[in-house]
């Protein structure tokens, strides 16, 4: 089980993270933050199933995730066992079996994509 820090702060564990209209759920447990919080940033220590976040600044998984979306936020990550897509965000990545999308954003990945790569407004880099 993964051990997530939410904006430096608050430590959880957890395998399924969720951040909808700024309210947080870790494996279906809302967790709450400061209120006067109004930048979120998520960082996974360990393996996740999925993250699904619909604003949040950055998204940073030091192990490996099975899913990964962001509507708002980069993604940082080492491998992704499925698909990682963001509508505004970089995604940088080790690799990725599925496919990278993003609309607004570079994608930079060190060693390789098993599925497509799209970028509508964004560079696609290999580190």
């Amino acid at each position: 089980m993964a051990q997530i820090i939410i904006n430096n702060g608050k430590v959880v564990s957890g395998r399924n993270i969720s951040i909808t209209n700024g309210k947080i759920t870790v494996d279906g447990k809302r967790i709450d933050v400061d209120e006067n919080d109004k930048v979120i940033n998520i960082s996974v220590q360990g393996d996740v199933e999925s993250i699904n976040v619909d604003a949040c600044e950055k998204v940073e998984i030091t192990g490996n995730a099975k899913t990964v979306k962001t509507t708002s936020g980069d993604v940082l990550c080492q491998d992704v066992q499925g698909n990682v897509t963001t509508t505004s965000g970089d995604i940088d990545c080790n690799d990725v079996i599925g496919s990278v999308n993003t609309v607004s954003g570079d994608v930079i990945i060190a060693n390789g994509i098993n599925g497509p790569v799209k970028t509508v407004s964004g560079d696609i880099y290999k580190r």
